[in-house]
C-alpha cells in the first residue's frame, strides 16, 4: 500500500510523470502477489495483529490503481472488473479487521495506556480506504451507482467511528508517558492515514454528489488543518528520538509513506473542490516528502527483504516419517518410523506429569491388538516443583523396562528436589 499510494497520489497535471507512475503501480501489484504467497505460511502472531490491516489496503490501493493507470494497459472493461473484485475483496476483509482485530486485541491481552501506539489504528482505517476507493468505482457502477455511494458513507462513518476513540487514548498515553520506544515513534505518523484519507472520501463522494459538496468541505478544511499540526507534532518527536538515542530502521518506517500519501489525495481533493492554489501547493510538497520517504525506505527494506525470500525459496520441506523399518529398528516389536529424528512433538499433560510424545512413539502400538507397547521415558523436574517433562521415545525397554520407569516417576514425584531437598508436605506430617 506504501508502494500503491506514490502512483495513485499523482497530481493530475503531472502528465509527463504518468508512465513512471504506471511503473510504479505496476511494481505495486507485483509485491501485493509476493505478498499473497508469503502471508499464506506465516504462523499468526496476535502481537503483531494490528498490521493485518495492511493487506486490505493494499488490495483497496492497487484496485484503484487498476482502473487509472491500468486501464490504458489493459483496456477500461478489464479494469473495472479487476478494481470491482480487489475492491470487494479488500473491503470485506477490511470489516473483518475492523471487528475482529480489537476484539482479539481486547480479549486476548491485557490493554494498558502505556501500550496504545498509531498501529492501533491500522485494523480500523481499511473500511475509510474503501470509501475512497469505492468512489471511482461510482462512475461505472451504473444501476448500482445510489446503493454504492451510501456504502461508500457508511463505510466512512463506521471507521471514523472507530478512530476517534483510539486518537484520543493515544494522545493521552503521549501525555502520559512520552512518545515510546524508538522503533514505535514512526507510528505516530499512522495517524495522518484516517485524517487524510477521510478528507478524501468526502471530497471525492462530493463530487459525485453535490448535496454533500459543503459537508465535504466543511469537514475537509479543519481536519487536513490538524492532519498538518498533527504532522508537525510527529517530525519533532522524531527529530527529539533520533537526537537522543537515534532512530533505528524498522518496518516501522513504512509508517512515512501511506500515511503522507493520504494528506497529499486530501490536499488534491479539497484543491479542486475550492479551486485553491495553497491547498494545490501543500499537496505537491508533500507529495514530494512522499516519494523521498518512499525512496529513502525502499532502498532500506531491498536488503531485508532479499535474504529471506532466498531463506524461503531453499527451505527443506519435512520428510514424513517413513514406515519400511524392519524389526531390527524397534527391537523386534515390528514397523515404526524410521525417521532418525522425531518430526514434531505433542505435549501431553496427564494427572501428574507433563508428556512431551513424538510421532513415532505415538505409533508404538501392537498391529494386532491396538495397545500400545511399553516406551522408554525420562522424568525431569521444571520450574514448578511436582510438575515434569517425561519425553516418550520410539524405543521399548519391555515389561521390565517399563516397570522401572514406572518406579522411576513415583520416586521423582515423591521428591522432585533430589535426596537432599525439601519434601512434600503431606496431610499427616501437620506441616
Amino acid at each position: 500500500m506504501g508502494t500503491g499510494i506514490v502512483a495513485t497520489a499523482l497530481p493530475s497535471h503531472f502528465t509527463a510523470l504518468r508512465p513512471l507512475a504506471t511503473a510504479v503501480w505496476l511494481l505495486a501489484s507485483v509485491m501485493l502477489v509476493g505478498l499473497a504467497f508469503t502471508w499464506r505460511n506465516r504462523p499468526f502472531d496476535p502481537a503483531s495483529s494490528p498490521f493485518l490491516g495492511a493487506p486490505p489496503m493494499a488490495l483497496l490501493t492497487v484496485g484503484a490503481g487498476t482502473l487509472v493507470y491500468g486501464r490504458d494497459l489493459i483496456g477500461l472493461p478489464a479494469a473495472i472488473a479487476v478494481d470491482a473484485v480487489l475492491w470487494t475483496a479488500g473491503t470485506l476483509l477490511g470489516l473483518a479487521t475492523l471487528i475482529g482485530v480489537p476484539r482479539l486485541m481486547i480479549t486476548r491481552h491485557r490493554l494498558r495506556l502505556e501500550e496504545v501506539s498509531g498501529a492501533w489504528l491500522m485494523p480500523v482505517v481499511p473500511p475509510m480506504v474503501a470509501a475512497t476507493c469505492g468512489a471511482y468505482l461510482v462512475p461505472h457502477a451504473g444501476s448500482l451507482r445510489t446503493a454504492l455511494v451510501i456504502t461508500c458513507y457508511a463505510l466512512y462513518g463506521l471507521s471514523l467511528l472507530v478512530v476517534i476513540p483510539i486518537l484520543v487514548g493515544l494522545v493521552c498515553r503521549i501525555r502520559a508517558h512520552g512518545p515510546g520506544p524508538a522503533t514505535l515513534v514512526p507510528t505516530l505518523l499512522i495517524v495522518l492515514g484516517p485524517l487524510g484519507q477521510s478528507v478524501t472520501a468526502v471530497n471525492l463522494l462530493g463530487r459525485l454528489v453535490p448535496e454533500m459538496a459543503a459537508f465535504g468541505l466543511w469537514y475537509g478544511v479543519p481536519v487536513l488543518t490538524l492532519a498538518l499540526i498533527w504532522l508537525a507534532v510527529s517530525a519533532f518527536f522524531l527529530l527529539r528520538t533520533a537526537r537522543r538515542g537515534g532512530l533505528p530502521f524498522a518496518m516501522t518506517w513504512w509508517s512515512f509513506t501511506f500515511p503522507v500519501g493520504t494528506c497529499v489525495t486530501g490536499a488534491a481533493a479539497l484543491a479542486v473542490q475550492l479551486d485553491s492554489e495553497l491547498f494545490g501547493r501543500i499537496g505537491l510538497g508533500l507529495y514530494a516528502l512522499l516519494v523521498s520517504a518512499w525512496l529513502t525506505v525502499m532502498f532500506r527494506t531491498v536488503p531485508l527483504v532479499v535474504p529471506q525470500l532466498r531463506d524461503l525459496r531453499t527451505r527443506p520441506e519435512p520428510v514424513p516419517a517413513s514406515r519400511d523399518a524392519g524389526p531390527a529398528d524397534t527391537g523386534g516389536h515390528g514397523a515404526v518410523p524410521a525417521a532418525a529424528e522425531p518430526v514434531g512433538e505433542r505435549r501431553i499433560r496427564t494427572r501428574d506429569h507433563l508428556a512431551v510424545a513424538s510421532p513415532a512413539a505415538r505409533e508404538l502400538r501392537n498391529p494386532r491388538t491396538g495397545r500400545a507397547r511399553p516406551a522408554e521415558a525420562r522424568v525431569s523436574p521444571v520450574a514448578r516443583p511436582g510438575t515434569f517433562h517425561r519425553t516418550i521415545s520410539a524405543g521399548s525397554g519391555g515389561p521390565a523396562g517399563a516397570r522401572r520407569q514406572a518406579a522411576n516417576g513415583r520416586a521423582a514425584t515423591r521428591n522432585p528436589w533430589g535426596s537432599r531437598g525439601p519434601r512434600r508436605s503431606s496431610p499427616s506430617s501437620g506441616t
